[in-house]
């Protein structure tokens, strides 16, 4: 029971707390007074995520995100892409990703594509960073393999026409280097292709020039433990590669899908930037009916980072199982 004394004192605190809310209230509008709020950052965390395949280690890294029409890019009837984007609730401009991954065999460091540096934009360019807080730097890379010269996947391996990975030997097919190479080819392009021409020249004249752009023209090993594997449509050069340890497998996809909201459920779509739609459509079909049979984990350059994930059949189409997060290398 409170004495008159206590009760005083009680009533005391009581108003002086209340002053003071009122009081701090008051200066929370004040122009020059310290807000409680921390400011917003507006940054992302370093995009890298990290997963073993058999003994090998994977490493999927992001060059970045560009906003790319697919509205206008994908060959559909009307209103397919809309209702697509839809469904999933995107819109048109896509912010779509791109991806590359790095593969540590134990003997070999291997990067499956280079991302865009300079050539699509400020908001991709990102790979080295990435490398680097992913916990290596680009001089340690032995080996780059490229599903196909267009400039989102050649075009970080130069920097101000300086290579970037001094130490590695670049490996691509015979098909791609003899179309987007091309001097003729890049003289008789429409001007709106001009660039991918002059983009892949800028890229890899660096390597040629110095021995280091190895090319194949059949399926084969690049290193062991990686295989090469025709898919040619896309460009006329383009291949997936196929990681194989210890009974476990990944295929690396390069650009044979492109916008998952869409095309998964309508594999028959292509895009404009496919050089030849016809057999861009079939290799997909073929590829993507065995990837779903079989369960192989599957890495892709334009589905949302980290990109990596299972195909399942549903219908005519396909559905896109994401890789579940793990705080582990596992």
């Amino acid at each position: 029971m409170n004495t008159p004394r206590n009760a005083l004192i009680s009533t005391h605190a009581s108003r002086l707390g209340l002053a003071l809310a009122l009081a701090l209230g008051s200066l929370a509008g004040t122009p020059g007074v310290a807000q409680a709020a921390a400011p917003m950052q507006k940054t992302q965390a370093p995009g890298w995520y990290r997963l073993m395949v058999g003994g090998f280690e994977v490493t999927a890294l992001s060059d970045g995100t560009v906003d790319l029409p697919v509205d206008q890019l994908l060959h559909a009837p009307k209103g397919r892409v809309a209702q697509g984007l839809g469904k999933h609730y995107l819109k048109a401009p896509l912010e779509t990703s791109v991806n590359a991954f790095l593969v540590n065999t134990g003997s070999r460091l291997v990067l499956v594509d280079a991302g865009a540096g300079a050539l699509f934009g400020p908001t991709l360019g990102r790979l080295s960073a990435q490398i680097k807080a992913a916990g290596y730097q680009p001089e340690q890379v032995d080996d780059i393999v490229i599903t196909h010269m267009h400039p989102d996947h050649v075009g970080g391996l130069v920097s101000e026409g300086k290579v970037v990975f001094p130490n590695a030997t670049v490996h691509a097919d015979q098909a791609d280097k003899d179309f987007w190479l091309s001097p003729a080819k890049l003289a008789a392009a429409p001007d709106a292709q001009k660039g991918f021409f002059q983009g892949a020249m800028a890229s890899l004249k660096p390597y040629d020039e110095a021995g280091k752009l190895k090319t194949f023209q059949a399926d084969g090993e690049i290193v062991p433990g990686l295989r090469s594997q025709a898919t040619h449509g896309h460009t006329p050069g383009h291949n997936v590669y196929v990681l194989e340890s210890e009974g476990q497998r990944l295929v690396l996809l390069g650009d044979l899908i492109h916008v998952a909201s869409v095309q998964l459920e309508s594999p028959e779509i292509t895009i404009g930037f496919d050089s030849d739609e016809t057999h861009a459509r079939a290799a997909r079909a073929s590829v993507f009916k065995a990837l779903a049979k079989d369960g192989s984990l599957v890495a892709v350059a334009h589905f949302p980072f980290p990109g990596v994930g299972r195909l399942r059949t549903a219908g005519k189409g396909f559905v896109w199982e994401p890789l579940n997060y793990s705080s582990q290398v596992k």
